[in-house]
């Protein structure tokens, strides 16, 4: 089958299934351990495909070891607004394949493990708490630090990047350690405006941009 140019803004996305190969226009290779594009020495043939649907098949169909987390961060005591957009995050970060790493509590986190849980994903809890119990009761896996607000430093620098759903001063300091980290950051429904959080609508204004993020099609992929 022969290439079907597949609309990203800058290039085409081909999946060659029969080779398990991702290539972009320029015919490299996606290597998926290290999210990386490599020269790939042939022609690109196969499907063309969108960035989620190539990430939806990396994270389910790649035999890959990593599995990388996205952060999902937001206040315990959120807008009223802001937790179905929460549990629609986390819905369709499930959908995609993301496990997912938060805080573990109530809010936007727990709106978020609701929908992770509904869609069949992977929820981790990192618990300020000294014990799993305080986790919420939608939580795939909780662990329980003891080690307070510090947990927000492993949050940010364990993801590879972080999306926001409201947020007040804990959510502050977790997007800004992500941005010290050098992690992509994503807000909606009124997360903190701070430089260099990319501020966005709704879940498939998200979903667009962090599979581009994750192929790293904003650094010169496609």
């Amino acid at each position: 089958m022969s290439a079907v140019p597949c609309t990203t803004g800058v290039g085409m996305l081909t999946l060659d299934r029969s080779a398990a190969r991702l290539l972009d226009a320029r015919g490299r290779e996606f290597d998926p351990r290290r999210r990386s594009w490599n020269p790939a020495g042939h022609r690109a043939t196969g499907e063309g495909i969108s960035p989620a649907e190539a990430v939806r098949w990396l994270q389910r169909e790649v035999e890959t070891r990593w599995r990388i987390p996205v952060g999902l961060i937001g206040p315990r005591e959120p807008e009223a607004r802001q937790l179905p957009v929460a549990e629609a995050v986390g819905a369709g970060l499930a959908r995609l394949g993301f496990t997912v790493l938060c805080g573990g509590r109530q809010g936007v986190m727990e709106a978020a493990c609701r929908g992770i849980a509904a869609a069949g994903g992977i929820s981790v809890g990192l618990l300020p708490d000294a014990e799993w119990e305080a986790a919420n009761a939608y939580v795939s896996i909780p662990i329980a630090t003891g080690i307070g607000v510090a947990r927000n430093a492993i949050i940010a620098r364990a993801c590879w990047a972080l999306v926001a759903v409201g947020g007040g001063y804990g959510t502050i300091s977790e997007a800004a350690f992500g941005l010290q980290f050098g992690r992509p950051v994503f807000g909606l429904a009124g997360a903190p405006q701070i430089p260099g959080v990319v501020q966005l609508e709704d879940w498939p204004a998200l979903e667009e941009r962090l599979c581009r993020a994750f192929l790293r099609l904003e650094e010169g992929g496609t």
